[in-house]
Formats: structure tokens, sequence, C-alpha cells
């Protein structure tokens, strides 16, 4: 059965999202955690190794340009993760969602090879992270870093980890309970119609996800941040700007 782009949204828009048991489940169900992992964006703990990585370049970084095969990196069995939640029907959702300019994913390269990077839904100021893979040491830690980089440049006021990890703690994920999540979503979600009828697919996440994500993608660059008015974007986005907007805005 497949999962109706639409009724994903409006499911994301009251703090709802799919799982499934495994892999080749059949089945979807609905989740709504009591407890809800957040990163605040203004909290996210750059280590002196992490930010020295980030600075070097070791990595390539780019935005939706590879969001399917990172999509398809997400769902497979690897060593410390023999089973996956993204069954067939999940992975058809979001490649539905990414069509309709919602779903949005950070890619990691060495040289050609995809190493890592993630993969979450925007609509308006929330992105919901959805999950992360890594080939390469640091390769997901360097996708976390940029995006919370580039939510902080977009205005972005809620970054939704769904459950608690001992990677994301390390990082600066908080717990919080489902009444305050659904206070934090309502803000940043507000004003966001998300109705019955192809109109509400067809605006995409929204400004605040055009400016997070256009310069990494390769689209017309973006100027300006609610949050980091200074910090321009004229040319690619290098891991020092990187650096430096997570330091600045800290």
């Amino acid at each position: 059965m497949m999962i109706d782009p639409l009724v994903l949204l409006q499911a994301y828009s009251i703090g709802v999202f799919p799982m499934a048991d495994d892999r080749d489940a059949k089945e979807v169900y609905w989740v709504e955690p009591k407890r809800r992992a957040i990163l605040p964006l203004d909290g996210f703990h750059l280590s002196h190794s992490l930010s020295k990585r980030i600075r070097r370049d070791r990595f390539r970084v780019t935005a939706n340009r590879a969001f399917a095969q990172i999509l398809a990196l997400c769902a497979q069995a690897a060593p410390d993760r023999p089973s996956t939640w993204i069954n067939h029907q999940i992975e058809a959702a979001y490649r539905d969602l990414h069509a309709a300019g919602f779903a949005h994913s950070v890619e990691i390269w060495e040289g050609d090879d995809l190493v890592g990077g993630l993969y979450g839904v925007a609509i308006g100021r929330a992105f919901f992270g959805e999950s992360m893979v890594s080939r390469r040491t640091d390769a997901s830690k360097v996708a976390l870093a940029w995006l919370v980089a580039r939510l902080r440049f977009g205005g972005f006021t809620l970054l939704d980890c769904q459950f608690m990890t001992d990677h994301l703690r390390t990082m600066g994920a908080v717990e919080i309970s489902q009444r305050d999540y659904l206070q934090l979503l309502g803000a940043a979600t507000g004003g966001v119609a998300l109705g019955a009828g192809a109109g509400a697919l067809a605006a995409g996440s929204g400004a605040a996800a055009e400016l997070a994500f256009a310069p990494l993608a390769g689209d017309a660059a973006a100027t300006g941040s609610p949050l980091a008015p200074s910090l321009t974007v004229s040319g690619p986005v290098s891991g020092q700007a990187i650096a430096q907007l997570l330091t600045h805005t800290s």
C-alpha cells in the first residue's frame, strides 16, 4: 500500500511519522513518541576535531543532488545495523516528497564516491531529520554539522531528531516532552497550508528551505539571513564558512 505524500506531510505537521519493522515489511505504522529528541540549532556541539575536519574540506558536500542515492544508502543493511525501518513503501513516499520539494538530502562525497549523508523533510521552518548514513569516519557528523549551519542560515527554528541516541546526544541533542515538542512544531510550521488537493504540494518546503539548501544544490546563491545577516554566500560553500557559521551564531 502506497503512502499518499499529502497524508505524510499532514502527519508531520501534527508530530507523527511512519516506520516499518524491516526493509521487506508489507505494513507501515505511525509513531508519536512520548519523548522527542530535538537538536537546538543554537546548541550544536562542534568538537575541535570535527571543526578541523570540516575546515580542511576533506569531503565535498552537496544538497539535493543525490537524494535517491542517499535514501537507498540509508535503507541498506550494515554491520552495525542489520535491519532498517525504511521499507519500500516508505522509500517511495520520500521520493515523492523530494519531487514535490519537501524532502531534502545532504550528501558527503570523497572524490566521486558517495560516502555518507542524511535526508529529511522540511515544512516551513521545521526540519524533520529521518536518517543518517556514514561509510567513512565522521561522514554523518560532517553532514549533520553542515545541515545545522544551513538551517541556521535559513532561519529554521526546529530540528527534529525523533529518537535520542548516544551519537546525537554528544552533538547537543536534548529530549523534550511531546507537549513541548508540539508547541515548537506549531510555531515552526505556523502559516503553512497543508489542506487537501494538489495545491498543498505545489509550494514545496518554503522560503527557509530554499535559502538553506539552494547554494549547496548549485542553484542561485542565497544571501542574507534572519539569524546571520552578515554572512552571505556568493559562490561554492566552503567548510571554513560552515565552521564560521556554527561558531558565529552560537
